[in-house]
């Protein structure tokens, strides 16, 4: 250590009188005297820290004054939300890193409605006896899929979690090689099984399986036939794979349940929409499997839940099982889940309602003149050194469906001498509201399938806090 850093450690702040400071300040409202303490011993030691490792800006911030502001930030981002809303101009639609489906209107209300007081979550009005929470939203599933009865846990992994652990702990479950995918954030199917304690048999070749390699597989320690439909990709070219039906009628001769994980549950017919068809849960049901696994917040676009559906006698022992209550969901999720449900009554009424749904269905002409309507209120802007100009592109549906649409769309790219689309990108996310856009070529693209109307002033106001500065780089 040399006598220059020995003069500057004698100057450092002196914590009491930055806590003077703070007082006057009022910064002991904000927080209690002993987090304000913890906020000035760590920003002396980071100054002290500073010091000794040779940094030529640690003589800046030796005042009680300087000591005192940083604190103090420390302080008032204990207060700033860490989960808050974006705008998503990227046009994935179901971004899983942006939280997938919007809620819609009646979803927002209903969890404001159960969640500002006391619900009737496990209370039989009718008895006044305890009550199941399933029993609220059982109903409307079953009568939007056929099934029998219905069951919702935290997301869809569970669902196959609870699933397995019920009908095949212990024991085999036959799964096509070509279908043990990975469902996102590194969770792979063989790993849930595993965690389930069920026994995994694979079959098959990756792109080939035919009936009879599960008819081989059969044997006395056989528990369970599981079918995954491949919802966050495709194989193509030279494959084959087995109809749910002709698993169910296997499994019926040999008396072994058939389950459906659909991952990406579908309510509508999406081809009348111009889109590749996705199997919808009512279709699963009438193929005749006796378990449905499917996700709420994908292209239900709902709450992030796991919902499963099928017969009755096996619901009731996957109800039973102890792992059920470590995974189920809460009220609000409840709430949401049966207003988005009920929106599903009528086909356009859930069109116009879900978000998601909306965007992916909505014909490019809409997505077109939004379009033009946010190049014409940043033109008039005349952000100095910019240029605007609409380019076609494609949306994605994104969140582990529809793997391989490219739905048309029609993009806003901005160009900027001034700043590059890193930084702008990088502005832009830094922003009290968010804005989420895609780069490409240097040039910042927004994607309007991902823009509500009331969000195009959003972005206008978020590009003027960016492009007003005089940066360069």
């Amino acid at each position: 250590m040399d006598d220059k850093q020995k003069a500057l450690l004698k100057s450092l702040p002196k914590i009491d009188e930055v806590l003077v400071i703070l007082e006057k300040r009022g910064t002991l409202e904000r927080a209690p005297r002993e987090k304000v303490l913890e906020s000035i011993r760590e920003v002396v030691a980071g100054i002290r820290s500073a010091i000794l490792t040779g940094s030529r800006d640690a003589a800046a911030f030796l005042s009680n004054e300087s000591a005192a502001d940083a604190a103090a930030a420390r302080i008032e981002r204990l207060h700033e939300y860490s989960l808050r809303r974006v705008i998503n101009a990227t046009g994935i639609i179901l971004h899983t890193n942006l939280g997938r489906a919007p809620l819609c209107k009646e979803a927002l209300e209903r969890i404001v409605e159960v969640g500002r007081g006391y619900s009737n979550l496990e209370f039989d009005l009718a008895s006044g006896k305890r009550g199941l929470r399933y029993d609220h939203i059982r109903e409307i599933l079953c009568e939007l899929t056929g099934a029998e009865d219905a069951l919702v846990v935290n997301n869809n992994a569970a669902a196959v979690l609870l699933v397995l652990s019920t009908l095949a702990r212990g024991r085999e479950a036959i799964v096509s090689r070509g279908e043990l995918i990975e469902i996102g954030g590194e969770f792979r199917i063989p790993e849930v099984m595993e965690r389930s304690g069920a026994i995994l048999r694979e079959v098959g070749a990756t792109n080939r399986t035919h009936l009879s390699d599960y008819e081989k597989a059969l044997n006395e320690n056989t528990a369970l036939i599981m079918k995954v439909h491949t919802s966050n990709f495709r194989i193509v070219g030279f494959t084959e794979e087995v109809p749910v039906p002709e698993l169910v009628t296997l499994g019926r001769r040999h008396g072994i349940p058939v389950m459906n994980d659909l991952g990406s549950g579908c309510f509508i017919r999406l081809e009348k929409y111009g889109l590749q068809r996705e199997p919808t849960v009512s279709d699963a049901v009438k193929e005749g499997a006796d378990v449905i696994t499917f996700s709420g917040d994908k292209l239900l676009g709902g709450p992030q839940a796991g919902i499963i559906v099928g017969k009755k006698d096996q619901l009731e022992s996957i109800k039973k099982n102890p792992l059920n209550r470590a995974l189920r969901i809460d009220k609000l999720t409840l709430a949401a889940l049966e207003a988005t449900a009920k929106l599903y009554l009528n086909e356009q009424e859930a069109i116009a309602g879900l978000r998601s749904l909306t965007a992916l269905t909505e014909p490019v002409e809409a997505a077109t003149r939004r379009a033009r309507r946010l190049l014409q209120t940043l033109k008039k802007e005349k952000f100095p050194g910019v240029t605007l100009a609409l380019k076609k592109g494609f949306s994605m549906s994104g969140g582990g469906s529809l793997p391989t649409e490219q739905i048309p769309t029609v993009l806003v790219a901005l160009r900027s001498g001034n700043l590059s689309a890193a930084r702008i990108d990088e502005k832009l996310r830094a922003l009290p509201v968010p804005v989420v856009a895609r780069i490409a070529e240097d040039e910042i693209l927004f994607d309007p399938r991902t823009l509500a109307a009331q969000e195009l002033p959003e972005v206008r106001n978020a590009l003027r806090a960016v492009l007003a500065s005089r940066e360069k780089g």
